[in-house]
């Protein structure tokens, strides 16, 4: 890696992440065809220009994830009593979950500035280079979708993390010189969907490491009652219940679905979001009780009608919804599969009980000793 190959810091460092329920993101996607969606977790536009004011500035105003924040609290108080740099922190959990904001929330309770980019941002080691020698002592670096960076920036950030150093080749071929830089103490705050795509090396560095769950239904309500008294909408407790009800367990979709509710109250309604308004707004929207909208319930009629409850192959699934394979399995059926509608077999998909009973359909009789559909031959 020559030093002058290294970009100066560009736009690609911005104030948000793209896997937080109250900001916006970095062009973060739950899919192909994902980022349209009423109930995708990816953060669209309007997420960005709305949502950045909801966010908690403090683990006590941080709703859920409860055991996530009593550790990190630990981590941050000792490292305050100790006048020391916070141990680096990785945080892993499907998008929507409040990566970025905790990553934000760090640095605020160790009064400390913080630096945001992303794992794609950073293709070269140059460029982890640039931000690295930039960073000021106590400094935290939010490093999003990190299992996303390149090989050689990866191999870099691993002596930067231990040693707080980096060294940069000067010159090419073999006269090419190492010249090692000193780093100040900094903590880094690694963020990730896919912790499994992490190398060990990479993971062993990290002194704190969290998974974010999902939220259950009444921590959803605490979002929703939290977030319409910062957007001045006026909520009763069951309109909260209802849409938190249908938000898939994400705060960022409990958040979006109630800016869409809030409309429909404000042009058919007195304003004021009761169940039946939220029941009737989310219906206009076509996201049924338990959160499906039209293409996840579009893959379970395709399975349950088409196909008799499958096995069924995805590309022949994804050809009867008239969608893209990719866009069947990475925005449908990880929600469908959460839910106990769907599950995936060596065979194929297949239906549960629970997806005849959503859709109101009644299974077919199976001969005594039947196994399912049989493939041809009775494969």
């Amino acid at each position: 890696m020559n030093w002058d190959d290294a970009p100066h810091e560009d736009g690609s460092t911005g104030p948000h992440g793209p896997d937080d329920p109250y900001g916006p993101g970095l062009g973060a996607t739950d899919g192909a065809g994902a980022a349209d969606r009423l109930v995708g977790a990816a953060a669209g536009d309007e997420d960005q220009a709305v949502e950045a004011a909801l966010r908690p500035k403090s683990l006590h105003e941080f709703v859920g994830q409860e055991r996530v924040r009593e550790q990190l609290d630990l981590v941050l108080t000792a490292a305050r009593a100790r006048g020391a740099t916070a141990d680096h922190v990785l945080l892993s959990g499907a998008p929507g979950l409040g990566k970025t904001t905790l990553s934000m929330i760090i640095a605020a309770e160790m009064q400390a500035p913080i630096r945001i980019t992303s794992g794609p941002a950073i293709q070269h080691a140059g460029d982890l280079a640039a931000i690295l020698s930039s960073l000021h002592e106590g400094e935290v670096l939010f490093l999003d979708e990190i299992h996303r960076m390149s090989r050689p920036a990866e191999e870099m950030l691993y002596m930067a993390m231990e040693d707080f150093r980096v060294d940069v080749i000067v010159g090419k071929g073999p006269g090419a010189t190492a010249i090692p830089l000193e780093l100040p103490p900094f903590t880094l705050v690694g963020a990730t969907t896919r912790a499994g795509l992490l190398p060990p090396p990479l993971r062993d560095r990290f002194g704190f490491t969290a998974h974010m769950e999902f939220y259950d239904p009444a921590e959803l309500e605490r979002v929703i009652h939290r977030s319409a008294q910062l957007l001045d909408v006026e909520i009763e407790a069951d309109g909260a219940a209802e849409i938190a009800g249908r938000s898939r367990g994400t705060p960022r979709i409990a958040n979006r679905l109630l800016r869409r509710v809030r409309d429909y109250a404000q042009v058919k309604a007195d304003g004021v979001i009761t169940r039946e308004v939220a029941a009737l707004a989310l219906g206009v929207y076509e996201v049924d009780g338990r959160g499906l909208d039209r293409l996840d319930r579009a893959v379970l009629q395709a399975l349950l009608k088409l196909f008799g409850g499958g096995p069924v192959g995805l590309s022949t699934l994804a050809v009867a919804v008239g969608e893209e394979r990719e866009t069947v399995e990475e925005v449908a059926e990880p929600f469908l599969v959460r839910e106990g509608l769907l599950a995936r077999t060596p065979r194929g998909r297949v239906a549960t009980p629970a997806a005849w009973a959503h859709l109101g359909l009644t299974p077919p009789v199976q001969s005594p000793g039947a196994g399912g559909q049989q493939g041809l031959f009775g494969a």
